[in-house]
């Protein structure tokens, strides 16, 4: 059976009606917008697809009942106020169990991520998790959603006061992601509980970081057979805990899910376990036709865009 997996960043999808002055402004840029994500998932053939930045019950309900007959959904319970963003999985393949993961382990629960000293105790994002059958086979995917490199300073600011308050608050931001990505890295351990030769994992979504960043590489797991590199096709004992990511599966010129100030950036990942690996037969991007815009630190000026700022990440599983 194939089976084919992606992950998206669908931006800020508020329905009108929950005015938070994120998402569209109006009930037709919104319709839009739903139409243009179903019409893209669909094209794309999938069967599973993590997504990111869902505001709110209204808007993921609009989003499955545009794609139709079959398709069902699960939306993270856990999230950060005031922006209510949240991870979400849909689905047109059998949903077995679903759960979600937000505590920060402990021994990480003192990181401060504010000039207050406010310690981290859970994600901003809760990690939700659902298992599917195809082919007869359980597939664990996990939606995901790291803390964002665009820096909110007090008071809802995205501009410092000075280049030392810039400094603070990106550190915060850098320690908030890498105890996410350690707190993702222990979920996925419980998934895969050692059996990643035998076991189909999925962790999907946006990292906000690309590949080789730190906080990407914690979640990997270790290092040594990534693909691409020499020791790929050599199997060693790390294989059965390790996640790759797919990411150089991608064809190069295609390797963006995002543009950040004219330059691309591939922030959203499918890492997968080895067993899923060996049946991973392409990767790629997609925009559903439009090309992606370059975006800057102020999120609000693309409320009333009907397109996604972010590129959907694919993947194909020959189960």
């Amino acid at each position: 059976m194939r089976m084919r997996v992606g992950t998206w960043n669908v931006e800020n999808l508020f329905s009108p009606a929950a005015g938070t002055g994120y998402g569209p402004s109006d009930q037709a840029v919104f319709t839009e917008k739903i139409a243009g994500l179903a019409s893209t998932i669909t094209d794309a053939g999938l069967d599973v697809v993590a997504v990111q930045e869902v505001g709110d019950e209204d808007a993921f309900t609009a989003l499955i009942d545009a794609l139709g007959s079959g398709w069902a959904g699960e939306l993270s319970t856990r999230f950060a106020t005031p922006h209510t963003i949240r991870n979400g999985i849909l689905s047109r393949l059998p949903i077995t169990s679903t759960s979600e993961h937000e505590a920060i382990p402990a021994e990480l629960q003192g990181v401060p991520v504010d000039d207050a000293g406010t310690a981290l105790t859970a994600m901003g994002r809760g990690a939700l998790h659902i298992r599917v059958t195809a082919g007869g086979q359980a597939v664990d995917v996990v939606s995901v959603h790291l803390k964002s490199k665009l820096i909110t300073y007090p008071g809802g600011r995205f501009t410092p006061r000075d280049e030392a308050e810039r400094a603070r608050y990106a550190a915060y931001g850098l320690y908030r992601r890498a105890a996410e990505a350690v707190a993702v890295r222990g979920f996925a351990d419980e998934l895969i509980d050692g059996e990643g030769d035998e076991r189909h994992v999925v962790v999907a979504g946006d990292f906000n970081d690309e590949a080789q960043a730190a906080t990407t590489q914690i979640i990997h797991g270790p290092a040594g057979s990534e693909i691409g590199t020499p020791g790929e096709n050599r199997p060693d004992q790390g294989d059965a805990h390790r996640l790759f990511n797919l990411a150089p599966l991608i064809p190069e010129e295609l390797r963006f899910s995002r543009v950040y100030r004219g330059r691309g950036e591939l922030i959203d990942h499918l890492l997968v376990t080895n067993a899923t690996r060996q049946i991973v037969t392409d990767a790629t991007t997609l925009t559903g036709g439009e090309p992606l815009a370059s975006i800057t630190d102020t999120p609000t000026t693309r409320r009333d865009s009907p397109y996604s700022d972010h590129a959907l990440v694919v993947a194909t599983l020959d189960l």
